[in-house]
C-alpha cells in the first residue's frame, strides 16, 4: 500500500459521514497536498473492488462511500439538505426476516434507504 493510499484509507476510516470522491480528495489532500483527484478515484475503485468500502448511491448523482466493516445500519436521506441519517430498527429487521421467510427465502443481507423531507412544525 502506497503512502497516498494509506492516507486515503485513514480518511475513509475516520469518516462518520458518507463522503463522495470530491470530499475524500479534499480531506486527503489536506493531509498530503501531493495527492491528486485521479489517485483518489483509482484508490476508491480499488478499495471497492476489494470489498473494503461500500459504494452508496442516494439518487443525487454522487456516489458516496462508507467502510464495509461498519455495523449494519439503514439510511434515511433528507431530500432538502442531502443529510444522510443512519439508523437501525429491530422491528424493521424482524419484519424483513419474516417477509423473506414467507416468500421461501433465507435473508443473507439487505439495504434499506428511506427518502423524506422534514415535517413542518406546528
Amino acid at each position: 500500500m502506497t503512502g497516498q493510499r494509506r492516507v486515503i484509507a485513514e480518511v475513509l476510516g475516520e469518516a462518520r459521514d458518507h463522503p463522495d470522491v470530491e470530499e475524500l480528495y479534499n480531506r486527503a489532500s489536506a493531509q498530503d497536498p501531493k495527492i491528486s483527484i485521479a489517485t483518489v478515484y483509482r484508490t476508491v475503485k480499488l478499495f471497492e473492488e476489494a470489498g473494503i468500502i461500500d459504494r452508496l448511491e442516494f439518487g443525487d448523482g454522487r456516489a458516496r462511500y462508507e467502510d464495509a466493516e461498519r455495523e449494519h445500519h439503514d439510511h434515511l436521506i433528507d431530500l432538502n439538505s442531502g443529510e444522510v441519517i443512519e439508523f437501525c430498527d429491530p422491528e424493521i429487521e424482524k419484519l424483513q426476516e419474516r417477509i423473506a421467510e414467507r416468500l421461501g427465502y433465507r435473508l443473507k443481507g439487505h439495504k434499506l434507504e428511506l427518502y423524506g423531507v422534514p415535517k413542518k412544525k406546528g
